[in-house]
């Protein structure tokens, strides 16, 4: 039953949290020792999953398909075990940024309901309860993106409830259209039962609005605009936490449909695919190449690395979603660790445009150390683990005879590339500016640490990419190979 913990932990959590949220001292040590556990938790499920293969329980009692499923296979035990890791540093960075009022008024219980909503997106067997889970996820991250009620953020908090309200309604629709062709919603049995159908024309109309919602929630082209006009809104230890776990639900989620029930048609939802990643890849970089704030910068790459997580599920080789799972962790640890170096920044010169930053190498150089290692391990530089998810991606695109996508997939590493040195050279080597004077703030010990620990995090994944990357493989090839998941549920 240990698969549970990862949904009701962060529940209980939420409700202590919920009790206690004026004792500001208890708040933050309850929030970090809870996402100790969970950790420790979602290790724990990741061994079982690798060394027993996929874990399957009905909590219910219920056999499936006709009670609550819940599935662990070694992709979602990753992404449990990641997401766990993300949040544990982003609890350390916290109490350096979110301010008094916005902790006494929720962030913890709402950053522990965000926490339930992904892992229970991660872990779930069944369609509705996958809808269920994106609400609850969504619906913390609705209120924690507004949390502390400024302007610009109710500004941003609007742009994203509307596009991921409309998201939703997709979402359901396809639910509907599925359960009335099928009868049933568990997503292994689904699964099968298509794989008994002469013709696709329902199927792929779900698909459909399947692909839409999750692209939305993704964040790729052409539904990408709601992110860099909402992420850079709220403090930047919540933009951190978003970075880390939202766009990546939805990441997830594609691959696990794509495995299961594409069945039909499958050249065309192949090209389909690999044409969005490859549009995504290459806009969602030359945006930032033009922002001059940092956390649109960041906010814009997230969008071009979804498109590489992407281009992995169009391969649909082993090699290519195995490439693509190791980027996915590598991005959630990156992406988060460039942000909460970016506020760093923000602590000691007061400003996020690159205009009036300057100096900061030569003033701090372990602030610059500390954005140095994630930065050049999105641009894809040896030996960090941007460039070991980027060549087996590469090296899936090769090996699949998906030459252009290759190619996309490499011109936009050279464009990341540039986006990183001109944070580097414009925040931390070139002069500070003459008509700006420099603020010499002090960075919180906190904030300070929780970076330094993630960029540990970062080169560590980068030392020991053999050993991780077999377990993608493993990963891998439990995705491209539908039976084994469609098994483990329904015992057979």
């Amino acid at each position: 039953m240990i698969l549970i913990l990862p949904i009701i932990l962060p529940l209980l959590f939420m409700v202590v949290l919920i009790f206690t949220r004026r004792w500001l001292f208890f708040q933050q040590s309850f929030s970090l020792v809870g996402s100790v556990v969970l950790t420790a938790i979602s290790l724990l499920i990741l061994l079982d999953v690798y060394q027993n293969g996929i874990l399957a329980i009905q909590p219910g009692s219920w056999d499936a398909p006709f009670g609550i499923t819940l599935v662990a296979d070694t992709f979602s035990a990753l992404m449990l075990l990641t997401t766990s890791f993300v949040a544990v540093v982003v609890m350390i960075f916290s109490p350096g940024f979110i301010d008094k009022e916005r902790q006494t008024a929720g962030y913890y219980p709402l950053a522990f309901g965000l926490l339930m909503g992904v892992n229970g997106a991660f872990i779930t067997g069944d369609l509705f309860n996958m809808y269920v889970w994106y609400e609850v996820m969504l619906t913390s991250s609705f209120v924690l993106i507004a949390l502390g009620g400024s302007a610009e953020q109710l500004r941003g908090s609007i742009k994203y409830v509307t596009i991921n309200f409309v998201a939703s309604i997709f979402f359901v629709s396809a639910i509907g259209i599925l359960y009335g062709q099928a009868g049933t919603l568990n997503m292994a049995d689904l699964a099968a039962k298509m794989r008994t159908w002469e013709s696709g024309t329902y199927i792929n109309s779900a698909l459909m609005l399947f692909f839409i919602a999750f692209s939305v929630k993704s964040a790729l082209v052409p539904f990408f605009f709601w992110l860099p006009a909402s992420y850079h809104t709220p403090p930047i230890a919540i933009t951190a936490l978003f970075a880390g776990t939202l766009t990546k639900v939805g990441v997830y989620t594609l691959f696990r449909f794509y495995s299961l029930f594409v069945v039909f048609d499958e050249q065309f939802w192949q090209i389909f695919i690999l044409v969005l990643a490859g549009l995504t890849m290459f806009i969602g970089v030359l945006m930032a190449a033009s922002q001059f704030d940092i956390r649109k910068i960041l906010s814009f790459h997230i969008i071009s690395q979804v498109g590489y997580m992407v281009m992995g599920l169009g391969i649909f080789t082993a090699t290519g979603i195995a490439g693509a799972i190791y980027f996915t962790m590598h991005n959630m640890l990156s992406k988060t660790n460039t942000f909460l170096a970016g506020g760093l920044v923000y602590q000691r010169s007061g400003s996020y445009d690159l205009k009036y930053l300057g100096g900061l190498y030569k003033a701090s150089p372990l602030l610059a150390l500390l954005f140095f290692i994630p930065a050049m391990s999105l641009a894809g530089i040896p030996p960090l683990p941007g460039f070991f998810g980027k060549f087996f991606l590469i090296k899936g695109g090769f090996e699949a005879q998906q030459y252009f996508i290759t190619g996309v997939a490499i011109l936009t590493g050279l464009f990341t590339l540039f986006s990183m040195v001109k944070i580097w050279n414009e925040a931390y080597w070139k002069k500070e500016p003459e008509e700006v004077k420099q603020r010499d703030g002090k960075v919180h010990p906190a904030a300070l640490t929780a970076t330094a620990v993630l960029a540990i995090g970062v080169i560590l994944l980068g030392v020991f990419a053999g050993p991780v990357m077999e377990v993608c493989l493993d990963a891998g090839h439990q995705m491209v190979n539908p039976e084994m998941y469609i098994n483990a549920v329904l015992g057979r």
